[in-house]
């Protein structure tokens, strides 16, 4: 893409599309792929003429998007994020996690602590999938050494081919990002210089000799585009980069999420499932940096990439509000249906109640091919290219019998009493995903209710998944046609300012509310079997900004400081208009 002929001729069809009017936007797969991802969109934005672009670009907690890409911001993987997080339980979350480990007995580095998981498969990737790169870059760092200035050389060429290629792992696999963006002959900035030099002061741990360790400054130097402006390091530079984000990709989502298993709705691309809860106030920060940095930035909840879709994780991140009773239930389904090792059981079970909604067990035709895939994806057991044939078998036949059999009936009384808690996340993500910051992504069919698995299961066709006819689906597609109809005819509204709204009372924590553009607020109810517990909302309050407010979805009249039992009166969820 870097090569102006190449550019053009793969563009050619896209710009025409534009051009013709076919297409109003785009939407930039994995830049993190390319060898000068900056460079590459400001050639995009020149020869689109600046039109509305978003970037599959994966964030880390604390990462964020260059201000300089001209762009409109992200795919929406760091909203969904906060999104999910924002309706998970913390301590809830903590106990599961407890529980899982008891349950299963994995190994830390095997799915029983997440940084020891994610960096075993990040090992695993660079020395298998991704080995004939590493040693691509190791050959660029010894040409780099071999040919460096002689005031540097001392320095350099004492540097043996296996310190720089154990230096090299060792700095990529310690990398908490999906690559950094620097360039041979400039200024890396600040951002990168940090990243590198942590991961370069961690990776000098692994070696015994503190005389070798030497490599790991070469290294760093050679990825921060340091060593001059040779071919050599533009090429390392690039393919470093590239390397990085090939293994962040394979090693996390592609593997360690389907080794680490607590909570399933945490495994998500974009996601912390170390710590997947976000507080209120964590909620607000975000979109308010969003309406400040990136107001045309992209937002979603399911995707074609999405492990599971928005609603299977909703159900799933409902088992954080229950945690003691899913462990108990476990135990019991550990003799009731026998597994062939835990960790799968414990897999199979939590996807089971994820897609199953209220329509009895899952389709097995559906639920085993997810499980293999998130086996054979694990790579613990069995492989893509090294299939163990007994073992798939046996997890196909517990997942036929166990989870899409009559055992399911013993999870299917939990179910029940968690409805009103996966009605308010389901009604809650949605709502806030169409009213908060940015432009959201409504993927395929999930207007109504979607329960969908991994790739290829959320390929079929979208009414497979659900109907509209009444129930939690016919609330969600009502919900869906009134915020979008809002959004069509109040844009102004959608694109002002962000202001997060408190509410008062024992219910406070319960509440997450916002006005947007002076013109309209969305309210939501989180962890609702919490708040059940507690008695309700009580005389929690919830202050509106001064006016006349009209609840869409009802019709309903309020002012000034109302009452959440009353607001909240027919649905957990509320979206108002000021008369």
């Amino acid at each position: 893409m870097e090569d102006p002929e190449v550019f053009a001729a793969t563009h050619a069809t896209v710009l025409r599309l534009l051009a013709e009017g076919v297409v109003d936007g785009l939407r930039v797969d994995h830049p993190d792929g390319l060898a000068d991802p900056p460079g590459y969109l400001r050639r995009l934005h020149e020869a689109t003429a600046g039109r509305w672009t978003v970037v599959e670009k994966i964030l880390g907690r604390d990462e964020h998007l260059p201000a300089d890409w001209p762009v409109a911001g992200t795919t929406g993987y760091d909203a969904l994020r906060h999104l999910d997080g924002l309706f998970t339980d913390p301590d809830g979350a903590a106990e599961l996690t407890a529980a899982y480990r008891a349950f299963t007995a994995v190994p830390p580095d095997r799915g029983g602590d997440w940084p020891a998981t994610a960096r075993r498969a990040a090992y695993r990737v660079i020395t298998h999938e991704l080995a004939a790169e590493v040693e691509r870059l190791v050959r660029t760092a010894v040409r780099l050494c071999s040919t460096s200035p002689l005031e540097t050389s001392h320095r350099l060429r004492d540097h043996a081919p296996w310190a720089l290629r154990a230096a090299l792992c060792e700095i990529l696999v310690r990398l908490p990002v999906y690559r950094p963006y620097a360039a041979a002959g400039r200024d890396p900035g600040q951002t990168d210089a940090a990243l590198l030099e942590e991961a370069a002061r961690e990776a000098r741990t692994a070696f015994a000799v503190p005389e070798e360790a030497h490599a790991v400054e070469v290294v760093r130097d050679a990825a921060l585009g340091r060593l001059g402006d040779g071919p050599d390091q533009r090429d390392f530079c690039a393919r470093f980069a590239q390397t990085a984000s090939a293994l962040r990709a394979k090693s996390v989502e592609d593997t360690a999420f389907y080794r680490y298993a607590p909570l399933l709705s945490a495994t998500e691309v974009g996601g912390g499932p170390d710590r997947p809860a976000v507080t209120v106030e964590e909620f607000h920060a975000f979109c308010a940096r969003l309406q400040r940095d990136w107001p045309a930035t992209g937002t979603v909840l399911s995707t074609h990439d999405t492990k599971r879709s928005a609603d299977v994780r909703a159900r799933i991140a409902a088992l954080s509000e229950c945690p003691r009773e899913w462990a108990e239930l476990m135990d019991r389904l550990r003799t009731a249906s026998p597994a062939p090792d835990p960790h799968v059981a414990w897999v199979a079970w939590q996807n089971a109640f994820g897609l199953a909604f209220d329509a009895g067990a899952p389709d097995a035709g559906r639920l085993v091919p997810a499980l293999l895939k998130s086996v054979r994806e694990a790579a613990l057991r069995t492989t893509w290219t090294e299939p163990d044939a007994a073992y798939e078998a046996a997890v196909s036949a517990f997942v036929t019998d166990g989870p899409c059999g009559t055992a399911y009936e013993r999870v299917a009384a939990l179910a029940a009493t968690l409805r009103p808690a996966v009605r308010a996340t389901t009604l809650g993500a949605t709502l806030l995903h169409l009213t908060m910051p940015g432009v959201p992504d409504v993927y395929m069919g999930t207007e109504c209710v979607y329960a969908a698995l991994v790739d290829p299961d959320n390929r079929r066709v979208p009414g497979e998944f659900g109907s509209a006819d009444g129930g939690l689906s016919g609330e969600k597609l009502r919900l869906t046609r009134a915020a979008l109809g809002l959004r069509r005819e109040r844009p102004e509204w959608f694109g002002g300012s962000y202001e997060p709204l408190a509410a008062a009372g024992v219910g406070a924590e319960h509440c997450v509310a916002f006005a947007r553009g002076g013109g309209v607020v969305a309210v939501a109810t989180r962890l609702a079997r919490g708040l059940e517990a507690a008695a309700g909302w009580g005389e929690t309050v919830l202050s509106l900004p001064a006016g006349t407010w009209r609840e869409v979805l009802t019709g309903g009249s309020y002012e000034g400081p109302v009452r959440l039992a009353e607001l909240l009166g027919a649905g957990p969820v509320a979206l108002l208009v000021r008369s």
